[in-house]
């Protein structure tokens, strides 16, 4: 066993999950590919190009940006990793936004008759959830700051 995770460099356990996921990944692509191989290259380029040369410019300066501005903070507070605190709810809200942005911006044919809802509670709802994502995100930061903060407390007391 020590020489195959010498050799291989990871657990046989991880073999076997690549090789299931890569397998099952083949089967979706004769899927996908025996219905449209022509729309499936063109959606696959599409999404390679649309995210290597609009999406990361976008994400990666905004990312950028938070760090740079949120970046000081008093000294005398404990130093807590923050920045995926909003990256997560950012992304999620991203998804969320990309998934059902033509429902959200109103620019799709109405579905009121296969959702039984009016075409304007989209935006209202996608920011409830939005807002939702980042207030759980700042109570777990809280927390996380708090026990950190009563971390050295603790030590000091014992």
């Amino acid at each position: 066993m020590a020489r195959f995770v010498r050799w291989y460099g990871a657990q046989p356990l991880h073999l076997l999950v690549l090789i299931c996921s890569l397998a099952l990944t083949a089967y979706a692509v004769e899927r996908l590919t025996a219905a449209q191989p022509l729309g499936v290259a063109i959606w696959f380029v599409g999404a390679a190009v649309g995210h290597d040369l609009i999406l990361l410019p976008l994400y990666s300066l905004a990312d950028l940006s938070a760090q740079s501005v949120l970046r000081h903070r008093p000294e005398r507070m404990p130093a807590v990793r923050w920045i995926n605190y909003l990256r997560v709810p950012a992304f999620l809200s991203g998804v969320l936004l990309l998934v059902w942005f033509p429902l959200i911006l109103n620019l799709s044919v109405p579905y009121q008759g296969d959702t039984r809802l009016p075409e304007d509670v989209y935006l209202g709802r996608w920011l409830a959830i939005t807002g939702a994502l980042f207030g759980a995100a700042a109570v777990a930061f809280a927390l996380n700051l708090r026990r950190a903060r009563l971390s050295p407390a603790r030590s000091r007391s014992r």
